[in-house]
């Protein structure tokens, strides 16, 4: 199981592209991939899960993920992180 810890870079947050970029990313792995924020787990997979999250500006959040792509997909995960989901 690899974890990682992301923040939101970009200024308007998770919002429905970002969520569906997620989803998507998530959905061409394998594994199980997972978002935690304080008491809130969702499935990655999820673009309503995502957005559930509310998570805005400068927002942390733990990624887990877990199986046989977990590498790749957790380094596609993080790259949509760094890149503020090209938004800015």
């Amino acid at each position: 199981m690899i974890e990682k810890i992301l923040t939101v870079r970009n200024r308007a947050g998770i919002h429905a592209r970002p969520a569906a970029l997620i989803a998507q990313t998530a959905n061409k792995f394998t594994s199980e991939i997972i978002m935690e924020k304080n008491t809130t787990t969702v499935n990655a997979k999820s673009i309503m899960g995502v957005i559930t999250m509310a998570a805005g500006y400068n927002t942390t959040m733990t990624l887990k993920v877990d199986g046989t792509d977990e590498k790749e997909a957790a380094e596609a995960i993080e790259k949509l992180f760094e890149s503020k989901f090209e938004e800015d």
